[in-house]
């Protein structure tokens, strides 16, 4: 009985979807979600987001990247709708989220580069310990006081 329950919970997303009208317009939907319609938005999910992920995609040059920034780009875009001034098309107003979640995770990544440093043979695993060919501090210290003892 329990598990009746919980699947007709699960179903029930899926049914409401079809509450909503395919044909309305983006500006009838992003007004809905406005006022709190989420299958209105969800609506403009499944028309916008394959749009979106290809330009995340062309910039990124990696699935896995772009999909974390275009999750990134719909989460801003789901908070900010209703702050969104309707000047522009809806599908223009996404597409510059989209860019600019994309550029933000570019940088984001340029300034901290990650760099695995395991390495399989098949079976085996071996990580590597790379030193800093930095002088230590204790190093520095006694340069230090060897030059102001020289002069």
């Amino acid at each position: 009985m329990a598990e009746v329950d919980l699947q007709r919970q699960q179903d029930e997303p899926l049914v409401n979807a079809e509450l909503v009208d395919r044909g309305a317009t983006d500006e009838v939907l992003v007004a809905a979600a406005k006022s709190g319609d989420h299958l209105a938005f969800v609506e403009l999910w499944t028309r916008h987001s394959n749009t979106a992920f290809k330009i995340a995609y062309r910039i990124m040059g990696n699935r896995d990247d772009a999909e974390d920034a275009i999750q990134d780009a719909w989460m801003k875009a789901y908070v900010h709708l209703k702050t969104s001034d309707g000047r522009a098309k809806f599908s223009t107003w996404l597409t510059r989220i989209a860019i600019n979640s994309t550029l933000m995770t570019l940088r984001r990544r340029r300034t901290r580069r990650e760099t695995s440093m395991e390495i399989t043979d098949g079976e085996n695993w071996v990580q590597y310990e790379i030193t800093d060919g930095k002088r230590s501090v204790e190093e520095l210290c006694v340069q230090h006081s060897t030059v102001k003892f020289a002069i």
